[in-house]
């Protein structure tokens, strides 16, 4: 499995509550190929979202893209492969 992040822009900011749906459905559309791990969320001045950045351990992008079109009303600027360094690994 490789490590992937997705990235949505939201059309408009949401808050956190508003949201909660998206998660909800990623996490139940999730699969053996694509599965996702976690997000970041960008914040704007007033605490609501305005860009999700979701972390997916997945076979491949597709195995994202097929999940996410799943998700309605979800834009997705796209699915990138990933790799992760650590700070400490630079001591």
């Amino acid at each position: 499995m490789g490590k992937f992040l997705a990235v949505h822009t939201l059309p408009s900011p949401a808050t956190i509550e508003q949201a909660t749906p998206i998660g909800k459905a990623a996490k139940a559309n999730s699969t053996l190929d694509a599965y996702w791990v976690g997000s970041w969320l960008q914040l704007n001045q007033e605490g609501k979202i305005t860009k999700i950045l979701c972390e997916w351990d997945a076979k491949d992008a597709e195995s994202v893209h097929k999940i996410l079109a799943k998700i309605p009303g979800l834009p997705v600027d796209g699915v990138y492969p990933m790799g992760k360094v650590d700070a400490e690994a630079y001591r």
